[in-house]
């Protein structure tokens, strides 16, 4: 049986590099899944979850965004921040929101709206995929 050779790029280099007999991940058109064989597509991730399998493991991601490419079973994701469901601090996550929370309530006219909403929606992606 063929899998999908999965490449995670960072902006501090290869993350993760496995083959995986499936990918779902969550697009900005949508949820999205991959098999082997797929047709080859390019799409722009959004902070959501990403499920595969690593040595016979399911295993949950939670993403920061990015670029998905798919093509000859290679799929390489171009991500900002990743992580696996067992290595998010989950105290750290739940203090990133509590802070993006109270910049937005500050009501402070320099503040930008998007960065703090941005930084909400990490946190709370995050924290859904850390399982508590």
């Amino acid at each position: 049986m063929s899998e999908i050779h999965l490449r995670v790029i960072t902006p501090e280099g290869i993350y993760k590099e496995f083959d995986t007999p499936y990918l779902n991940f969550q697009s900005t058109d949508g949820d999205r899944g991959i098999l082997p064989n797929h047709m080859p597509l390019v799409t722009s991730l959004k902070i959501g979850k990403m499920t595969c399998e690593e040595a016979g493991k399911r295993e949950l991601f939670a993403v920061s965004g990015g670029l998905l490419y798919f093509r000859d079973n290679l799929a390489e994701i171009l991500t900002d921040a990743i992580e696996r469901s067992d290595e998010i601090d989950y105290e750290r996550a739940k203090a990133a929101l509590e802070r993006a929370q109270n910049r937005l309530q500050t009501g402070n006219e320099n503040l930008d709206v998007k960065r703090a909403q941005l930084a909400i929606a990490r946190a709370l992606n995050r924290l859904s995929v850390s399982g508590h």
